[in-house]
């Protein structure tokens, strides 16, 4: 049976394209019947002619996988991209080691380990990079006999 005019007329009524109706395969000689627009609008109210729900793309697995990369997974090497100081930039990680360099010279300065020209001396070779961490530069302190443990 060719049911293309009712399905084109009940796409017009449901305001929605031809292949999301949907006809009740039981009452297929009922809607064969119905030949205006009143008829496929009775056919509609009745439950026999209905639109069929739009497909959607599922977020179910981009929901899981940020789930995951809160927790602190999938950042692995594979997941990586940019340079290699892309997640860890070279000025974040200097700015890291100077300031805890720089809060540790203030330190023995107030507690008056470091005179002002010592402190001077480590502040500036800190700022030329000389020491790797604050460990390293207690280790220097140590050896140049600015400190005692």
């Amino acid at each position: 049976m060719n049911l293309e005019n009712q399905r084109r007329l009940a796409a017009k009524l449901l305001k929605c394209g031809i292949n999301r109706v949907w006809i009740d395969p039981d009452m297929i000689e009922e809607v064969s019947d119905a030949v205006t627009r009143a008829d496929i609008r009775n056919l509609i109210n009745q439950g026999i002619i209905k639109k069929k729900q739009k497909k959607g793309i599922s977020r179910g697995r981009i929901h899981h996988r940020m789930i995951q990369i809160k927790k602190g997974r999938q950042h692995g090497h594979g997941s990586r991209k940019g340079s290699s100081g892309a997640k860890n930039p070279k000025k974040e990680r200097w700015m890291r080691k100077i300031r805890a360099i720089r809060k540790y010279l203030k330190e023995l300065r107030k507690e008056g380990k470091l005179n002002r020209s010592q402190y001077r001396k480590y502040y500036n070779k800190a700022k030329g990079g000389e020491f790797k961490s604050r460990s390293h530069l207690k280790t220097h302190l140590l050896m140049d006999g600015v400190i005692k443990e």
